[in-house]
């Protein structure tokens, strides 16, 4: 694992200096970015293959990071921050975060769920891996990562993308949050699980109308399904 390389972009230095040991210590090449400038700076010249963002940051702050790094890039997103309030993880979630962790975050949580990301990116890139699915006025790529309504191209963050496709491949079956979490998130998540409430919210609005002949159903007390109708 030598080869993957770990952005850190945080002002806190105890907490850097600990990542990047545990990081280290696993193989990983690592960069420190102390405020939002210098982030986005590393991050067009580092290339890494994951960055770990704070939110409180100076000059710069997390949620603006992570805004323009969607604009131009898939790389994975796991926010780990000091604000744990619920706004700050929908928050984070709809501008396309993978992850939201809160400090104090235990080392081998992260390092798990580093993993978890990185393992499901790497198996989405590779060729063949991932097939369009298709209905009616709707065409998911997983390879591409891309939504098509109608044939229009649909702006939406990769962990809904992940969810739809999830959902479309196995339609008309049943999952509960905590499988969705087990099966798109790639491990058994320690968060909440209303993680997969705001995902599938911020897919229906951007779903609706598009037709008749499918739908992102809620099977109360269960979970949620794609409904294939006829």
């Amino acid at each position: 694992m030598t080869d993957t390389k770990i952005l850190v972009i945080d002002d806190d230095p105890e907490y850097t200096e600990q990542a990047k040991t545990l990081l280290g210590n696993e193989g990983y090449a690592v960069k420190i970015a102390s405020n939002g400038l210098d982030g986005m700076e590393f991050f067009r010249m580092f290339e890494p293959d994951l960055v770990l963002l704070e939110v409180l940051l100076p000059q710069k702050d997390g949620w603006q990071l992570c805004r323009e790094i969607r604009e131009q890039s898939q790389t994975p997103i796991i926010i780990t921050s000091t604000r744990g309030e619920v706004f700050d993880k929908v928050l984070g979630l709809e501008l396309g975060a993978d992850d939201y962790m809160v400090k104090p975050i235990d080392p081998k949580e992260l390092s798990a769920r580093i993993k978890a990301v990185l393992r499901r990116t790497r198996l989405s890139a590779q060729p063949g891996s991932s097939d369009v699915v298709k209905f009616d006025n709707m065409e998911v790529s997983l390879q591409k990562f891309e939504l098509r309504l109608g044939g229009k191209a649909i702006d939406v963050p990769p962990k809904e993308l992940e969810l739809l496709y999830f959902l479309a491949s196995n339609s008309n079956r049943v999952y509960t949050r905590d499988q969705l979490l087990d099966k798109v998130w790639g491990f058994d998540y320690l968060g909440d699980s209303r993680t997969v409430d705001v995902h599938v919210k911020r897919l229906r609005e951007k779903l609706q109308g598009a037709s008749d002949k499918w739908s992102l159903k809620t099977v109360w007390g269960v979970g949620y399904k794609f409904e294939v109708i006829g």
